[in-house]
């Protein structure tokens, strides 16, 4: 059973930063792009990042472009989000997810197992 477990959200003050990251648990991170989404209150799951099974490719939403940066280590089969320059409005929870290929992509219904998510608020 493939089990994703994020961590390292929190509060933080606009322009600080937070590093997420997503261990995978009972499966391969190897053979497989990941992505992070995030969702906020009221607001439909939206594509942050992702990245490709060996790194060599990474997309990001306009919205974080230039500001957090996806990466994984396929060895220690964890996923990492650094995220700097944080606003208010990147507000959500965070989830971290397996993507059923090797690519990554922006859209949700390619991946197949999800974390429970983890809540990132920042404060004006």
């Amino acid at each position: 059973q493939v089990r994703l477990t994020e961590s390292g959200g929190g509060l933080v003050q606009a322009g600080d930063s937070l590093r997420l990251s997503c261990a995978v648990l009972g499966g391969s991170l190897t053979n497989y792009g990941m992505g992070w989404f995030r969702q906020a209150p009221g607001k439909e799951r939206e594509f942050v990042a992702s990245i490709s099974w060996n790194g060599g490719s990474t997309e990001y939403a306009d919205s974080v472009k230039g500001r957090f940066t996806i990466s994984k280590d396929n060895a220690k089969a964890t996923v990492y989000l650094q995220m700097n320059n944080l606003r208010p409005e990147d507000t959500a929870v965070y989830y971290c997810a397996r993507h059923m290929y090797y690519t990554g992509s922006p859209y949700p219904n390619e991946y197949d197992y999800w974390g429970q998510g983890t809540q990132v608020t920042v404060s004006s």
